[in-house]
């Protein structure tokens, strides 16, 4: 094999470690966020932030303009 496989190779030993490792920071930081959004939507009142409708519509698999206050109550109730 040549030099330039033995760099493939080694780029994607790399990013195997860097996926197992910064895969479990990204699922904290999930669960963090999600929690986040959850405590403001409660305080809230609709029409919510761009950043809060952005978050639902995630959530909700809908688009954001589609969003009604009534799915938001069905969300924090399961929430």
């Amino acid at each position: 094999m040549g030099v330039r496989r033995k760099r493939l190779d080694m780029r994607m030993a790399d990013q195997r470690v860097s996926r197992r490792v910064n895969g479990m920071r990204k699922t904290k930081e999930r669960e963090r966020r999600r929690a986040r959004m959850v405590e403001l939507l409660k305080a809230g009142a609709w029409p919510y932030t761009s950043t809060l409708r952005n978050f639902l519509s995630t959530e909700l698999d809908t688009p954001a303009s589609k969003l009604t206050p009534d799915a938001v109550k069905t969300y924090l109730a399961q929430a």
